[in-house]
């Protein structure tokens, strides 16, 4: 039997339509593990919902042994997690080999899984923006674009930014983000880390830098295609198992999408497979 668990608050809201017969149950604010101890080891789950929900399903049965394959039926409006790994929304995804060996981000005292990115800089910006305009608006569609080019002609301070990888430091001024990657995509089809594996023993930190706000600004729409990391002196991209990046001052981050305010430094390690 399958159980299709659904995150309401998905997709700004909007019900997705699904085919005849299937029956949503609204999984906000559900115990996962609670929940998967009354099914039979034969029942399936399916996650209907965005990255967010993948996000928030890894978290809550973390450390949970549990038997039933998971599906994702994707219904939000990124779907990074889908596009790294080649398959459209709308389709049930068997996605149990992907929720294993995931990096732990460790931040502002909190220790949490991520399946696509710990972003930090003006990619969390971003999502602290559009946070507010949600909060005034719930139903109205974000322009991260729009938000994201206001940010970097004006509104974002871009910070001095320390990276280790692996016990190797590097530091840059005028960085603008340090995301750290386990796929490729994020901020709804940016390719940020074009050559990284989500089922490699290493994880991508990417550093955008650029004193100029106008030239940083003209180079970033070569984010969608990943052509960014070939502009010598702007990008530098790292590999490793364990990562930590600090700012010099407070900014938004984001873990899968999910805001996390007044953040100064994360550290992020992927266990060996």
């Amino acid at each position: 039997m399958k159980h299709y668990l659904y995150n309401s608050l998905a997709n700004n809201g909007i019900r997705p339509q699904m085919p005849t017969g299937v029956e949503l149950i609204d999984a906000v604010g559900m115990d996962y593990v609670e929940y998967i101890k009354g099914l039979d080891p034969e029942d399936e789950i399916v996650l209907v919902g965005g990255d967010g929900t993948l996000n928030y399903f890894i978290n809550a049965v973390r450390g949970t042994e549990y038997k039933n394959e998971v599906y994702f039926y994707g219904c939000g409006t990124g779907n990074d997690f889908l596009r790294d790994i080649g398959k459209e929304p709308g389709k049930e995804v068997p996605v149990s080999a992907y929720l294993k060996n995931l990096p732990t981000v460790y931040v502002n005292g909190m220790e949490r899984l991520f399946i696509n990115n710990m972003g930090f800089g003006i990619d969390g910006y971003c999502c602290e923006v559009a946070d507010r305009i949600k909060a005034v608006s719930p139903q109205k569609k974000i322009d991260y674009t729009g938000i994201a080019i206001k940010g970097l002609l004006i509104h974002f301070k871009p910070a001095h930014v320390v990276v280790t990888v692996d016990g190797e430091t590097h530091e840059y001024d005028n960085a603008w983000l340090a995301p750290t990657m386990k796929g490729r995509f994020y901020g709804g089809g940016m390719m940020m880390a074009p050559d990284q594996d989500r089922n490699s023993d290493t994880l991508s930190v990417v550093v955008y830098q650029g004193r100029s706000r106008l030239k940083s600004l003209i180079a970033f729409p070569s984010v969608f295609k990943g052509e960014h990391v070939k502009k010598k002196g702007l990008v530098y991209v790292f590999r490793g198992n364990e990562i930590s990046v600090s700012f010099s001052h407070p900014c938004a981050a984001q873990i899968d999408g999910e805001t996390v305010l007044n953040v100064t430094e994360y550290r992020v390690s992927l266990p060996k497979s």
